[in-house]
């Protein structure tokens, strides 16, 4: 498949919005935290920072020209300790075990070397599954650590890409 990453522009807010849904319905199954709103979908209640704040970037995930899945990247004033934040990671389900995932994050990591954090629900095997197979792939020295954020185990990993 030919994967792409494309900055999010403001006129892609909604898709954005709408990909939100689905990735916070996914960790549904990884959380008690997360509820439905009035009108019957998942709702990201930081959204409108995506768009107002310096330091945040969402990406589009395309596979061969259709809407596969996003990124969110945080970059500073957000960060202290890392160059960059894999805030959020999704992709739509007919698009996984298909290495689009790999390639999304290959893109990234070619175009932004430094000093990632990344950061995962403990209960959420897959994630974890996954960003370890990427750091195995870059032969990454990974420093990992645990802590707890709004009431949820979290494991996360610190790797420097060069």
């Amino acid at each position: 498949m030919d994967v792409k990453i494309v900055k999010a522009e403001w006129k892609d807010r909604d898709i954005v919005r709408n990909m939100y849904a689905f990735y916070l319905h996914d960790l549904t199954k990884y959380t008690d935290a997360l509820e439905i709103n009035e009108e019957g979908t998942f709702e990201f209640d930081a959204f409108s920072l995506i768009w107002d704040k310096e330091g945040i970037e969402p990406y589009l995930i395309k596979a061969d020209g259709k809407l596969a899945g996003f990124l969110l990247l945080l970059r500073a004033p957000f960060l202290r300790k890392a160059d960059y934040c894999i805030n959020d990671f999704f992709l739509y389900n007919s698009f996984r075990g298909k290495n689009v995932g790999q390639t999304a994050i290959d893109l990234l990591f070619s175009e932004y070397k430094g000093t990632y954090y990344i950061e995962q629900l403990k209960r959420n095997e897959p994630a974890i599954r996954f960003w370890k197979k990427v750091y195995r792939y870059y032969q990454l020295n990974v420093d990992e650590t645990s802590r707890m954020e709004d009431g949820e185990e979290c494991v996360g990993q610190l790797v420097n890409v060069e």
